[in-house]
């Protein structure tokens, strides 16, 4: 019996760039601010910046609850995101579910994002300063805010890469990212990233 033929698939590479700030705002309170910038071809509506605000509460030992809200632009769209999250560490390992209420002006309801990222940060040195990151996230979609839009698994990202404590106050980090967009009745989308990340603690 003949295997199936492999689905077909598009590739392309991109580079993306995140400065992010974290503020301590109380022993229990977390405020994050950041940026990306992420540089695509046109078949993937090019360049596109994000904006976010993210504020974190810490209800138990290694468990956070809290929420933001997101600005995406793109040449062809724009997008304002809401989001609640549920965070848990324990160890090497985080766990992060997400639900998001994206809102497109090219659509007319919000569109419904569930993510799931499960990351494991494993140190490499006896002063901890440099850290092996490896990480996967999925995203489902759940509604159908717009006839071209998918239902169901949309999204999978696969990281690996490293970070290193420049000072207490500051982290730089480098990963590979493999994220692949399913689509009905067409070709995936694989996306080949390498993506730099600053970050600050204040």
């Amino acid at each position: 019996m003949a295997a199936p033929p492999a689905m077909a698939v598009t590739e392309e590479s991109q580079a993306w760039i995140t400065e992010s700030l974290a503020i301590r705002a109380s022993e229990a309170d977390m405020v994050t601010l950041d940026m990306s910038q992420r540089f695509r071809r046109d078949r993937s509506d090019d360049e596109q910046a994000l904006f976010r605000v993210a504020l974190d509460h810490r209800v138990a030992r290694g468990v956070l609850i809290g929420g933001g809200i997101a600005y995406v632009e793109g040449r062809k769209e724009e997008e304002m995101r809401l989001f609640q999250q549920v965070t848990l560490n324990k160890g090497i390992w985080l766990a992060r579910t997400r639900l998001e209420q994206r809102f497109f002006d090219t659509a007319d309801e919000a569109s419904w994002r569930l993510r799931q990222r499960v990351q494991a940060s494993v140190p490499v040195d006896r002063d901890g300063r440099w850290t092996v990151v490896g990480a996967m996230e999925v995203f489902f979609h759940l509604n159908r805010a717009r006839a071209s839009d998918k239902s169901g698994l949309a999204v999978m990202r696969h990281q690996v890469g490293l970070r290193h404590a420049v000072s207490p106050a500051m982290d730089v980090q480098l990963l590979y990212m493999r994220q692949q967009n399913f689509r009905d009745r067409r070709p995936d989308a694989v996306a080949h990233v390498p993506w730099l990340t600053l970050s600050w603690k204040i």
